[in-house]
């Protein structure tokens, strides 16, 4: 493994010559339903970041922050962000992060339960989520807006002082020149105390220490070829999630740069660009993105639908082209001429310079990577890691184009599989070894902040002393050592008649279906069949009841019964060509007008179904589906 030292960070941030944040573009324009016209990029060095950092890192100290205690960021994917970040790793501060579309609940939790008495945010947070929970958290003395002061609240809790990031700066850079970091940090120390998005309930905050940090990220930069100062990387995933923060991590250990963008910006159709106007991607022509599944696929849909739109020729031209080039792929050879006259357009929908895509968070479809692998004319890499593996495990090589895997282990860590009886897993299974999938390496982080319970449940260490993660995934590895996720322990499960069922394989073969926007499956052992809640494409369903002579309002076909047998035949037909099993079709839906947003708190910032959250919103419809009893 190559060696990199806990403070070599620091150093590599006060190299002068390279720009490394784009800060995000200036609004010049703002129309109706809050369409922007964006500026340029603006760009500061490496040496400037330093000193920014370094600055604030010593406001912070001013302000009473202490080497070794909390503090906490609650604020969207931006340059100041990172800064904020690079700050407490410099002072040896324990960075708290809260995903900023966390519920008021689960934001007090986690900043009760740290105890932090500083938090850095945003002025829109602030106005729209930390106004109302300020009094509910107790300890907290000082709030740092990152982008100028908001207005001043009578209702704020008598001592809660509001300060702005660059006031903060300037305090740090008045102090003496000797005020320098009380406490530099050790590999052990922990460096970020990183709250999951609470798929399974409250949050729990998962404690990562920097020789955590440095491990994944030197596993990680391994698997990416030529990851240099000519790259861009293009950052718009939650920094409060371990794939973006890993991912600019390792672009910054590399000299690359980082532009800053948001999903609402990202390309030129955006919700939030106005018509004419470029988005982030066509202005920054990154080379180097990051991307969850749930993206992806509405990539693949909205190009799709856009194909099926075109002329019977042009259709019919860029399918032939899409086989041969399919083709092409899977005998190792390009196709130079189909790139450029025929995927050029697809291409130019993220800047036309992507070189590799990294997708994490979530299984990735083989139609959706083998479709972004043809039209975006680049590999993409799947990765496999969790929050507590400091986001590393496995990523896919760039000449890798089998589907269905996620690569084999980085080198930071090592991979083995635990026998799961009641599953039907082992290791000892033919042809390929099959289990719940352990994670081993110094990549394994420390456990649960206050949660020894937790702790003891999912980690454990081996003779060696060396520190192993149950993940409650299951994998089987192919013989050349790649490995495949194939289940999950939670997803899976047993049928009133005895039959196994995995949750997560129904959405999965479901889920490309043109129809479909969003799905969870759903069944339990008190009954013999499978429901599921779906989130219907508004554009097809509404062309598939014009075709069945069926009318109303949005909501009204979503409640509609004609519609969901209408929809019923479709996933049916669907599920045979995936092959499912019958018992694995569901029987019954329940169609939702409304889409799945991390706001609606039905999906994690990286769009995991939320099941218990799920459940809940859809108990009456459960009911209904099954028969109350």
């Amino acid at each position: 493994m190559r060696k990199m030292k806990y403070s070599q960070m620091e150093k590599f941030l006060k190299r002068a010559p390279f720009e490394v944040i784009g800060a995000p573009r200036a609004e010049h324009f703002m129309g109706v339903q809050s369409k922007v016209i964006l500026g340029n990029y603006n760009w500061l060095s490496y040496e400037d970041v330093f000193v920014r950092a370094f600055n604030f890192g010593n406001g912070l100290q001013m302000l009473g922050q202490k080497p070794k205690t909390n503090i906490a960021i609650f604020c969207e994917t931006r340059a100041e962000w990172m800064i904020a970040a690079q700050a407490c790793f410099m002072y040896n501060f324990q960075l708290v992060t809260l995903y900023a579309t966390l519920g008021g609940p689960a934001i007090v939790h986690g900043l009760n339960e740290t105890e932090v008495t500083n938090i850095i945010t945003s002025k829109e947070l602030l106005q729209t989520k930390l106004k109302d929970i300020v009094s509910l958290v107790p300890r907290l003395r000082h709030i740092i807006t990152v982008d100028g002061k908001p207005p001043a609240w009578s209702e704020f809790p008598k001592g809660v002082i509001v300060h702005t990031m660059a006031a903060v700066q300037a305090l740090g850079a008045k102090a003496s020149r000797e005020n320098k970091p009380l406490s530099k940090p050790g590999p052990l120390d922990i460096a970020v105390i990183m709250y999951t998005s609470g798929s399974t309930g409250l949050p729990k905050g998962v404690m990562i220490s920097h020789s955590n940090i440095i491990a994944g990220i030197t596993g990680m930069a391994e698997r990416i070829p030529g990851l240099g100062e000519e790259d861009v990387y293009i950052g718009y995933l939650p920094l409060a999630h371990v794939l973006e923060l890993s991912a600019e991590l390792v672009c910054l250990s590399h000299g690359c740069r980082i532009g800053y963008s948001s999903p609402q910006t990202l390309a030129d159709q955006s919700s939030k660009i106005k018509k004419g106007s470029k988005g982030d991607t066509t202005m920054l022509k990154p080379t180097l993105m990051a991307a969850v599944p749930e993206i992806m696929d509405r990539i693949y849909k909205n190009v799709m639908n856009k194909v099926n739109e075109m002329s019977s020729f042009q259709r019919n031209l860029f399918i032939l082209a899409y086989n041969y080039k399919m083709e092409q792929i899977s005998k190792g050879r390009g196709t130079p001429l189909c790139d450029r006259f025929i995927f050029r357009k697809v291409r130019g929908l993220l800047g036309g310079n992507i070189r590799l895509l990294l997708c994490g968070g979530a299984p990735l479809s083989a139609t959706t990577q083998r479709f972004m692998n043809i039209c975006f004319c680049c590999p993409v890499g799947q990765g496999y890691g969790l929050t507590e593996s400091c986001g590393a495990g496995t990523i896919t090589e760039v000449w890798d184009y089998n589907t269905g895997r996620v690569g084999a282990p980085l080198v930071c860590c090592e991979i083995k599989l635990k026998n799961w009886e009641e599953g039907g897993y082992f290791n000892t299974d033919k042809p390929h070894p099959r289990g719940e999938i352990l994670i081993g390496g110094q990549n394994v982080t420390i456990g649960y902040y206050k949660n020894e319970a937790k702790t003891k449940a999912d980690f454990f260490e081996d003779e060696s002393g060396q520190r192993w993660l149950c993940t409650g995934d299951i994998g089987e590895f192919d013989p050349d050592g790649c490995l495949k996720i194939i289940d999950r322990k939670k997803d899976l499960v047993k049928l009133q008649a005895g039959e196994y069922v995995s949750l997560g394989k129904v959405e999965a073969a479901l889920k490309n279906l043109s129809l479909i926007d969003n799905i969870c499956a759903y069944a339990n052992s008190y009954h013999s069949y499978v429901i599921g809640f779906i989130v219907p494409n508004q554009k097809e369903l509404t062309e598939l009841a014009r075709k069945k002579g069926l009318h109303g309002t949005w909501e009204e076909l979503c409640n509609s019964c004609e519609m969901e047998n209408e929809v019923l035949k479709v996933l049916s037909e669907a599920a045979i060509s995936a092959s499912l099993e019958k018992f694995e079709v569901p029987v019954k839906i329940r169609l939702s007008p409304e889409p799945w947003t991390p706001e609606t708190g039905l999906v994690t910032d990286a769009f995991k179904l939320k099941r218990k959250e799920l459940k809940t919103h859809y108990q009456a419809d459960i009911e209904r589906m099954y028969g109350r009893k």
